[in-house]
């Protein structure tokens, strides 16, 4: 009885309970609106969005460095540290109709009117009671209906997507304007689903306004026990209009809790989805399927950022040499930092320039430079594969060993 009378108060129980999901839910929505268009995330768009972060897992302490080239390069050589694990990451699905139990609205029964002043409250509040059973109906086949666009609209944007990861297995074009075309409705299929989402705080809020509504009910039923003026038939209809009133507060409470999980639920899949979809559309643009999405592993990670200490001497986790044109990292790489992140969800990268100190200083500063452009080259690869633009770090460095222009990628 005390969770149903701190429900009584519109600031508070339910609603109160209702309207913080709600905002955080809008807070995520805006996080999770991702790019409107595939042309910004393949050809120049701006940085990725961050993702939360997850405590500091543990990395091997020994890795063993061994080279590593595509056989498909122009040349070049890829060194990563350790042993590559394969794919990462998954896809979730949202259920339709058919996961609620039906929402079966309480029956108010009618009353003789005795003509007091009592049972003519007692009409009034069987009257607003038969009002919120209606809404409970209402808002019942809305949430309904919502779930079965959200599971359209996800078996839109899965078939879309599964078609373009089979183009991509088999072998495609860079840039293929007809998976560009996929990825535009595989898009506009998870915007369906926030504006799904967007409807399902719409109907929650209504509910959590009914739940008010109803307590307000009870209470004045409760006090109407204690005014002066009634006869026994009178006590006996408010003794069932309180019953009634109870059974509906818990139907209303089933039906805010069904909601509220449909939220959650919906909020984390598009989330997560919105950072697979930046995976592939980077395998759309280089034409070759890297393999599990980074930004679900990323996004599976719990807490606050942590601080990471530069591993600047440290074994790099990829080192790439440019002593050729058209160094093809690009699968290395991802599958580099897919075991990372495994590992580590929450971790971060330094991307560090290296160039030679051997030759003229004029060839020392052409080769600084060649060594930067490079550098910002992964640092876009790595964006466009997932990973959040505020988990990296560039800077630039010299090593008298060093015969070519390189890129070391450090975990941090």
């Amino acid at each position: 009885m005390r969770g149903i009378w701190a429900a009584a108060n519109p600031a508070s129980g339910p609603r109160r309970s209702w309207l913080a999901l709600t905002a955080l839910t809008a807070v995520l929505a805006l996080g999770v609106a991702g790019c409107a268009d595939i042309d910004d995330a393949l050809f120049g768009g701006g940085e990725a969005a961050p993702a939360q972060t997850g405590p500091a897992g543990t990395l091997p302490q020994q890795a063993s460095t061994a080279p590593a080239s595509s056989p498909e390069s122009g040349g070049g050589t890829i060194e990563t540290a350790g042993t590559l694990p394969g794919t990462v990451g998954g896809s979730a699905s949202v259920s339709g109709t058919g996961t609620m139990a039906p929402i079966t609205p309480v029956t108010v029964e009618p009353g003789s009117d005795t003509g007091t002043a009592v049972n003519k409250k007692v009409q009034e509040l069987r009257t607003e009671l038969g009002n919120i059973e209606n809404k409970i109906v209402s808002n019942a086949q809305q949430l309904a209906s919502l779930r079965d666009a959200a599971a359209q609209d996800a078996t839109a944007y899965h078939e879309a997507k599964a078609h373009i990861t089979t183009r991509l297995q088999m072998g495609t074009t860079k840039g293929n304007p007809e998976l560009v075309g996929e990825w535009n409705q595989a898009q506009s299929a998870l915007d369906q689903l926030t504006g799904n989402i967007n409807s399902l705080n719409a109907v929650g809020t209504d509910v959590a306004n009914d739940a008010s509504r109803t307590h307000y009910v009870l209470d004045t039923i409760q006090a109407a026990f204690n005014v002066s003026g009634a006869v026994d038939e009178d006590h006996r209809q408010l003794s069932v209009l309180q019953d009634e009133t109870n059974q509906t507060i818990v139907v209303i409470d089933t039906l805010l809790t069904e909601i509220s999980e449909d939220v959650q639920r919906q909020t984390a899949y598009v989330a997560n989805e919105r950072a697979n979809l930046t995976t592939l559309a980077s395998a759309i643009k280089n034409g070759e399927l890297y393999g599990g999405e980074l930004g679900g592993v990323m996004l599976g990670a719990n807490g606050a950022a942590s601080n990471y200490a530069s591993a600047g001497g440290g074994t790099p986790l990829v080192t790439i040499r440019f002593d050729r044109p058209g160094v093809e990292y690009q699968q290395i790489l991802y599958t580099a930092l897919a075991q990372a992140l495994q590992a580590r969800p929450g971790a971060g990268f330094d991307v560090v320039a290296v160039s030679p100190t051997r030759g003229t200083a004029a060839a020392v500063q052409l080769a600084q430079t060649a060594a930067e452009r490079h550098a910002q080259e992964v640092f876009r690869s790595m964006t466009d594969m997932g990973v959040p633009a505020t988990r990296l770090q560039v800077s630039s460095a010299t090593d008298p060993n060093a015969t070519s222009s390189e890129v070391r990628v450090y975990v941090r």
